[in-house]
């Protein structure tokens, strides 16, 4: 018997190195896959989209809000991946009734990479996370390099539209901000609030709108509609990936920020 803690702090037994995984998490999930754990993956969350193959090969159970309990008991699995931001921590009682559940909690990359390390552990995959963690690691060293004399821009960063909400404090895509010296302008509001947009300027006045790719897909009428509200600033449709999941596609995040950096030195 093996005890493990997840990042809520609660222990975790494992008899045995887990052979049939559920991820409640799209960016677990593709962490997994990473991991070299892809055959273990036994159900995913149909908004699991990377690897692209995984929803023609892998058991839909369900969004990652509401899953379907008798599908994940259907699939024999002897162990849950959930997260504190994307699940429900209300699933907890029913999943640990069905397999031992882990819950991360990431606000900062290096929760991400004490995530990678941790379930490196716990699979038998030492060597693919630490690995991982290096090239993690590798690049944010770089890029605290490339941006180190960039300006500090003042940013919104928005999520949803009507209700108009946006990134605040005490969030991952806060984190991902403030490495890209990207100053939020709802800095002072936890998590995801809700705002008026007619209020922009006074609140902040942003040189930089970015309208996230998920969970809600924005479009031009919706740029110009919150534009009409600032003072001249610059609206990017930016891929939402890379500023909230967490795990591998940490590595790509980084090149992603520098072309984002590239293209907005034209516009000031």
């Amino acid at each position: 018997m093996k005890i493990f803690k997840d990042q809520l702090g609660r222990e975790i037994s494992l008899t045995n190195t887990p052979k049939r995984i559920i991820s409640l998490v799209p960016s677990q999930t593709e962490l997994l896959c990473d991991l070299a754990l892809e055959n273990e993956i036994v159900g995913i969350t149909k908004y699991c989209i990377h690897p692209y193959h995984l929803k023609s090969t892998k058991k839909i159970i369900g969004g990652t809000k509401k899953v379907d309990f008798e599908k994940i008991k259907a699939l024999n699995p002897d162990f849950i991946l959930c997260n504190k931001e994307e699940n429900s921590y209300n699933f907890l009682p029913e999943l640990e009734k069905i397999a031992p559940t882990y819950f991360s909690d990431i606000n900062t990359i290096q929760d991400a990479i004490d995530l990678i390390l941790s379930l490196g552990s716990i699979f038998n995959r030492r060597t693919e996370s630490a690995n991982l963690a290096y090239k993690i690691k590798f690049k944010l060293t770089n890029f605290k390099q490339f941006i180190k004399d960039k300006p500090s821009r003042k940013v919104a960063y928005f999520i949803w539209a009507n209700p108009w909400m946006v990134a605040g404090n005490d969030t991952y895509i806060n984190e991902m901000l403030k490495l890209n010296k990207f100053e939020n302008i709802y800095n002072n509001m936890s998590r995801y609030p809700k705002v008026e947009i007619s209020k922009i300027r006074h609140e902040g006045d942003p040189a930089i709108i970015i309208l996230s790719s998920e969970p809600f897909s924005f479009k031009d009428a919706h740029a110009m509609e919150i534009a009409s509200y600032t003072n001249r600033s610059v609206t990017v449709f930016g891929n939402g990936e890379m500023f909230s999941w967490f795990g591998s596609r940490i590595i790509l995040a980084f090149d992603y920020f520098k072309e984002l950096h590239k293209k907005l030195e034209s516009h000031f």
